[in-house]
């Protein structure tokens, strides 16, 4: 399993989070939401240093994190973080590649 976060993504990050080098921002399961990976389930997002890494991936100096408490959620899958620029919000998806 592993992280991988498209540069709209990173700028999404950059814009609504104001993320930039140094940070960490951890990816987490949280009950309620839609997500086509678990249902009844859906990916938070919030900007804390890591404690138990399960997966991770740093670009341009930002860490994004899975704890492996949460890595349950992708069901052995890889997650792919993506921004809809026109609808300027976060999409999550998840494969075996």
């Amino acid at each position: 399993m592993h992280i991988s976060v498209t540069q709209p993504a990173v700028e999404w990050f950059k814009k609504e989070m104001d993320a930039k080098e140094g940070d960490s921002l951890r990816f987490f399961a949280r009950l309620g939401g839609c997500s086509t990976v678990q249902s009844g389930f859906s990916l938070g997002v919030t900007k804390e240093l890591p404690r138990t890494v399960g997966i991770h991936k740093v670009v341009e100096g930002i860490t994004f994190f899975m704890e492996q408490e949460d890595v349950w959620y992708l069901n052995g899958q890889n997650l792919l973080v993506d921004c809809d620029e026109k609808l300027n919000e976060l999409k999550f998806l998840v494969n075996q590649e």
